[in-house]
């Protein structure tokens, strides 16, 4: 039985996929294909495409954005139980959570994408537990996992961002299925001088990848952030500071601003001039423009570029601090300090309360996900039908504008 940390995690990343599965990415990942390996695939896409799912900032990875789908979608071909589903969803984020944050800033600093280069870790544990692999198999599982390890930065503010991610999910459960007919590969290729760590820069966690925590070491459950604005981890900070500025006040008029961030979450949220809604969702100056307007960005407020805000946020100039917390932010005129934010809301820090959870799943799912975790010995495939992933589109709708 899983604790309520799992559980929100899921639903929250459940909620996001509902909204995310008619957005254009997902869109092309169905009309691609089909069977379990696209089924996992498009479920994963859905869910990242917004950019609203759940966060581990020591590692600046998305950990549920692959083993949550994995879990759902397998779980429900193999006809187990939501209680099933979620304990191997628990065992693959504690896995994958591992390994980001064993590897963090390495993979980040070299312009990877961890959640794509991590994900097929996460994926391949989940599926190793439901498919009930033996020690044997599932070590050749992980080890097939990183083969497909990959994904880059460069893909931020575009389709690809979801797509990698959504690709690393269907190859981490591929990799289990292989070791479960008997493909063997050697260790080497995780611990090798030519394998994962040498390769990637990365750090394999100890004790290997299996959900175990490390001594002294808190759960990734434990330091996740459940986001509550539709973009990217880096702006929320800038995002709640506009909110407070504006909540006292403050209006952009012909000022010149600053927002000082650590240069994570610059890394992160690095486009200033954006063209569209989902280069938007990477800028600081458009989020902190649209804050001091409209207030806090929705979900809505992304499907296309707003004109006015645009030109708004040319007054605003993003700086690097090296002594804030990686996501962390200030912001200044000339004269005086607007906000200091030292972690946005939804950091373990600053939790999401009940209240607030259920405002956003709402928001995005409307009731169709109530209860729906609620009874462990349910079939998970009711969840998968409950939040709209599992019949395919045809090919002509899936493509469709």
């Amino acid at each position: 039985m899983v604790d309520d940390s799992y559980r929100l995690a899921f639903t929250d990343w459940l909620a996001c996929a509902c909204a995310g599965a008619p957005e254009r990415a997902a869109r092309a990942v169905r009309a691609s294909g089909d069977g379990l390996l696209a089924d996992v695939t498009f479920a994963a896409t859905a869910g990242h495409v917004l950019d609203f799912d759940d966060t581990l900032s020591d590692g600046v990875a998305h950990v549920s954005a692959t083993t949550a789908p994995a879990a759902l979608v397998l779980a429900a071909r193999l006809e187990l139980s939501v209680g099933e589903m979620l304990s191997a969803y628990a065992e693959g984020f504690e896995a994958m959570g591992a390994l980001a944050a064993a590897s963090h800033p390495a993979l980040y600093d070299a312009g990877w994408h961890p959640t794509a280069v991590c994900g097929p870790v996460g994926a391949a544990v989940v599926a190793s537990r439901l498919l009930d692999l033996t020690d044997a198999q599932r070590g050749n599982a992980l080890a097939i996992a990183v083969l497909r390890a990959g994904g880059t930065r460069g893909a931020f503010g575009s389709d690809g961002k979801a797509i990698q991610v959504g690709l690393a999910a269907g190859a981490g459960v591929q990799a289990a299925l292989m070791a479960q007919a008997g493909a063997v590969v050697d260790p080497a290729a995780i611990h090798g001088p030519l394998g994962f760590e040498a390769v990637f820069g990365a750090n394999w966690p100890q004790p290997d990848t299996d959900g175990a925590t490390a001594p002294g070491r808190s759960r990734a459950i434990e330091r996740n952030w459940i986001k509550l604005y539709p973009s990217c981890l880096g702006t929320h900070s800038p995002i709640d500071g506009a909110a407070l500025a504006r909540d006292g006040g403050y209006r952009l008029e012909r000022d010149q601003l600053e927002v000082r961030v650590h240069p994570v979450a610059r890394q992160a949220a690095h486009l200033d001039t954006v063209s569209d809604g989902l280069g938007a969702k990477f800028s600081i100056p458009y989020c902190v423009a649209h804050t001091l307007t409209h207030g806090p960005p929705h979900v809505r407020d992304f499907s296309e570029i707003d004109r006015a805000t645009a030109e708004r946020s040319r007054q605003i100039t993003v700086g690097i601090d090296e002594s804030l917390p990686e996501f962390g932010a200030v912001i200044t005129t000339d004269d005086r300090e607007l906000a200091r934010i030292p972690c946005p809301r939804g950091a373990p820090d600053r939790p999401v309360d009940a209240s607030q959870l259920a405002a956003k799943v709402t928001d995005l799912a409307g009731d169709r996900l109530n209860g729906v975790l609620d009874d462990a010995r349910a079939p998970a495939a009711a969840v998968l039908t409950a939040a709209g992933l599992g019949e395919p589109t045809t090919a002509a709708t899936a493509a469709s504008p």
